[in-house]
């Protein structure tokens, strides 16, 4: 750790292409204070996880005496049920369920046998360890398609990464059990540290050439308060693209939707797809259509968020849909939040907490 403060430079990416203007939001649709609508709901299933990445979860907070959330705490898969019902009418057309480690939360194919009969894609996030077991029933129970996080090839390195000394080859066994299945295109997501694992970026760009996968790599950000972030470990994803082009010449892909986080390139010679995220160097506030509902039902509009709404006791209150609907919908029409556009070394400090990407999901 250190007491420098350095100062954060980042750009803002607002620019949309043609006829993609957030703003021109049909008349009566569900839109925040900057007239974003709400597109995307993720739902943590699970505070826990069996990797340790210095990123997200250090051992040195989250330890064997750390006090996880109890089961009665959590929400049934009734009442996640009940609520992705209700933003789906609101206008949701993706869920993804993420974590902690989603594939610890037991049946959780049972859940998203609930989620799949509604009109939306359903998605899982994973670091992989459970996916090679579980990628047949998750498939079977209607899960469309999945991220696998991976944060270096290298076996020595990963196991630094994810300090459980857990093995590459065990991802990649899960990656290929998901294709199998029919859960493509895999994304596989690396978090960019520099100095940790800036050094695996081309081995993975060489790795998933050609192999239908989609790999995206994501700026090391101030997410929660437990893991000592500093402005001097993010890599701009510019750096990330410029190295893998050297070597392998990359083109711009258009978004795939409007609010879509990952600027997207092509390898030149058909290769494949690459994307990077750039929550620090290139704000893509202006255009963020997620919500996220935490394990025990608090509901955050924001990744860096220090605060949520209390759903649950709403949900256990024996309160109706329409009530609940007009509180998610007051929720989401009071959303000013652009943390990433106006992030500064004084927002970025442990005094600021935030929600733990543990807890919230990525």
């Amino acid at each position: 750790m250190t007491d420098r403060i350095i100062p954060i430079v980042h750009a803002t990416r607002t620019s949309l292409p043609p006829g993609r203007d957030l703003a021109a939001a049909p008349e009566g649709e569900l839109v925040d204070q900057r007239k974003r609508r709400v597109r995307d709901l993720r739902i943590s299933v699970t505070d826990r996880c069996n990797f340790r990445c210095v990123y997200c979860m250090p051992k040195e907070v989250f330890g064997d005496d750390y006090a996880y959330l109890s089961r009665k705490q959590l929400l049934s898969f009734e009442e996640i049920e009940r609520v992705a019902r209700i933003f789906v009418d609101l206008g949701v057309e993706k869920i993804r369920l993420t974590g902690g480690e989603p594939l610890l939360r037991k049946h959780i194919e049972n859940l998203i046998e609930r989620l799949a009969k509604l009109p939306v894609e359903i998605t899982l996030t994973t670091n992989g360890s459970l996916l090679a077991k579980k990628a047949r029933a998750l498939k079977d129970a209607g899960l469309h398609r999945v991220t696998v996080s991976l944060d270096g090839i290298d076996d020595a390195v990963f196991k630094r990464m994810n300090d459980v000394d857990y093995a590459v080859g065990d991802v990649l066994d899960g990656i290929a059990a998901a294709a199998a299945v029919g859960l493509a295109p895999v994304k596989v997501n690396c978090v960019v540290k520099r100095g940790s694992n800036d050094d695996q970026i081309l081995p993975l760009a060489r790795h998933f050439r050609h192999s239908g996968h989609i790999l995206r790599f994501i700026e090391y950000m101030d997410v929660g308060s437990s893991n000592g972030w500093r402005m001097d470990e993010v890599l701009p994803s510019a750096d990330v693209v410029d190295r893998i082009s050297e070597e392998f010449p990359l083109d711009p892909i258009d978004p795939n939707y409007p609010g879509e986080v990952a600027e997207r390139w092509r390898y030149a010679d058909g290769g494949g797809e690459i994307g990077v995220i750039s929550s620090v160097t290139q704000a893509f506030c202006a255009t963020c259509t997620r919500i996220r509902l935490s394990t025990e039902g608090q509901l955050y509009t924001c990744l860096f968020a220090q605060s949520g709404h209390d759903l649950r006791a709403l949900l256990r209150k024996g309160g109706g849909d329409e009530a609940l609907r007009r509180e998610i919908a007051a929720i989401w029409r009071g959303r000013d939040d652009r943390y990433s556009e106006i992030r500064t070394a004084a927002t970025s400090l442990p005094a600021a907490k935030k929600i733990e990407m543990s807890y919230i999901g990525g």
